[in-house]
Protein backbone atom coordinates (compact mmCIF):
# COMPACT_ATOMS: atom_id res chain seq x y z
CA UNK A 1 0.00 0.00 0.00
CA UNK A 2 1.37 3.39 -0.99
CA UNK A 3 1.44 6.06 1.68
CA UNK A 4 1.93 9.75 1.03
CA UNK A 5 2.79 12.06 3.91
CA UNK A 6 2.82 15.80 3.36
CA UNK A 7 4.69 18.31 5.47
CA UNK A 8 5.73 21.94 5.30
CA UNK A 9 2.40 23.67 5.55
CA UNK A 10 1.80 26.57 7.90
CA UNK A 11 0.98 30.22 8.20
CA UNK A 12 2.66 32.73 5.92
CA UNK A 13 2.07 36.35 5.01
CA UNK A 14 0.93 37.32 1.54
CA UNK A 15 3.91 37.44 -0.79
CA UNK A 16 5.79 34.89 1.27
CA UNK A 17 7.03 31.42 0.41
CA UNK A 18 6.59 27.87 1.61
CA UNK A 19 7.96 24.54 0.47
CA UNK A 20 5.78 21.50 0.81
CA UNK A 21 7.21 18.00 0.88
CA UNK A 22 5.55 14.67 0.18
CA UNK A 23 7.32 11.57 1.44
CA UNK A 24 6.30 8.35 -0.27
CA UNK A 25 6.50 4.81 1.04
CA UNK A 26 5.23 1.44 -0.04
CA UNK A 27 6.33 1.81 -3.62
CA UNK A 28 9.32 3.33 -5.35
CA UNK A 29 8.41 6.91 -6.11
CA UNK A 30 10.18 6.78 -9.46
CA UNK A 31 7.46 4.43 -10.70
CA UNK A 32 4.71 6.98 -9.98
CA UNK A 33 3.46 10.15 -11.57
CA UNK A 34 3.14 12.69 -8.78
CA UNK A 35 1.18 15.86 -8.28
CA UNK A 36 -0.30 18.41 -5.95
CA UNK A 37 -3.91 19.47 -5.53
CA UNK A 38 -5.54 21.91 -3.15
CA UNK A 39 -8.95 22.47 -1.65
CA UNK A 40 -10.07 25.78 -0.21
CA UNK A 41 -12.99 26.00 2.23
CA UNK A 42 -16.27 25.56 0.42
CA UNK A 43 -14.62 24.86 -2.91
CA UNK A 44 -13.87 21.85 -5.07
CA UNK A 45 -10.46 20.24 -4.96
CA UNK A 46 -8.35 21.65 -7.79
CA UNK A 47 -5.23 20.64 -9.63
CA UNK A 48 -2.04 22.59 -8.88
CA UNK A 49 0.89 20.82 -10.54
CA UNK A 50 2.16 17.44 -11.69
CA UNK A 51 5.49 15.87 -12.59
CA UNK A 52 6.44 12.82 -14.60
CA UNK A 53 8.32 9.83 -13.27
CA UNK A 54 11.82 11.08 -14.07
CA UNK A 55 11.16 14.69 -13.17
CA UNK A 56 11.97 15.86 -16.69
CA UNK A 57 8.49 17.21 -17.41
CA UNK A 58 6.16 19.28 -15.28
CA UNK A 59 2.81 20.93 -15.78
CA UNK A 60 1.16 23.57 -13.61
CA UNK A 61 -2.20 25.23 -13.40
CA UNK A 62 -2.27 28.66 -15.05
CA UNK A 63 -3.03 30.28 -11.71
CA UNK A 64 0.32 29.22 -10.24
CA UNK A 65 2.63 29.29 -13.26
CA UNK A 66 5.74 31.32 -12.60
CA UNK A 67 5.22 31.15 -8.82
CA UNK A 68 4.97 27.46 -7.89
CA UNK A 69 7.51 24.81 -8.84
CA UNK A 70 7.05 21.06 -8.51
CA UNK A 71 10.13 18.87 -8.28
CA UNK A 72 11.10 15.43 -7.10
CA UNK A 73 14.06 13.61 -5.61
CA UNK A 74 13.57 9.95 -6.45
CA UNK A 75 16.55 8.95 -4.34
CA UNK A 76 14.72 10.35 -1.32
CA UNK A 77 11.26 9.17 -2.43
CA UNK A 78 10.08 12.74 -2.02
CA UNK A 79 8.21 15.28 -4.11
CA UNK A 80 8.25 19.00 -3.41
CA UNK A 81 6.13 22.03 -4.14
CA UNK A 82 7.94 25.34 -3.84
CA UNK A 83 5.39 28.11 -3.51
CA UNK A 84 6.43 31.73 -3.92
CA UNK A 85 4.46 34.99 -3.91
CA UNK A 86 1.60 33.36 -2.07
CA UNK A 87 -1.81 35.02 -2.09
CA UNK A 88 -4.52 34.96 0.60
CA UNK A 89 -6.91 33.23 -1.79
CA UNK A 90 -4.48 30.32 -1.95
CA UNK A 91 -5.30 29.39 1.61
CA UNK A 92 -6.25 25.74 1.36
CA UNK A 93 -5.44 22.20 2.30
CA UNK A 94 -2.77 20.99 -0.09
CA UNK A 95 -2.78 17.32 -1.04
CA UNK A 96 -0.06 15.18 -2.51
CA UNK A 97 -1.29 12.73 -5.15
CA UNK A 98 0.18 9.79 -7.05
CA UNK A 99 -0.82 7.42 -9.79
CA UNK A 100 0.11 5.45 -12.87
CA UNK A 101 -1.54 7.76 -15.40
CA UNK A 102 0.36 10.86 -16.36
CA UNK A 103 -2.53 13.22 -16.92
CA UNK A 104 -3.47 12.89 -13.25
CA UNK A 105 -7.04 14.01 -13.32
CA UNK A 106 -8.85 13.54 -10.01
CA UNK A 107 -10.44 10.35 -11.29
CA UNK A 108 -7.06 8.93 -12.25
CA UNK A 109 -5.39 9.52 -8.91
CA UNK A 110 -4.78 6.26 -7.09
CA UNK A 111 -3.20 7.55 -3.90
CA UNK A 112 -3.82 10.66 -1.81
CA UNK A 113 -2.01 12.10 1.16
CA UNK A 114 -3.86 13.36 4.21
CA UNK A 115 -3.22 16.99 3.32
CA UNK A 116 -1.35 19.87 4.89
CA UNK A 117 -2.89 23.23 5.72
CA UNK A 118 -1.50 26.36 4.10
CA UNK A 119 -2.82 29.66 5.41
CA UNK A 120 -1.86 32.91 3.73
CA UNK A 121 -2.62 36.04 5.73
CA UNK A 122 -3.24 39.40 4.13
Amino acid sequence: QVQLVESGGGLVQAGGSLRLSCATSGRTVSSLFMGWFRQAPGKEREFVARINRSGSRTYSADSVKGRFTISRDNAKNTVYLQMNSLKPEETAVYYCAAGDIGTMTSREIQYWGQGTQVTVSS
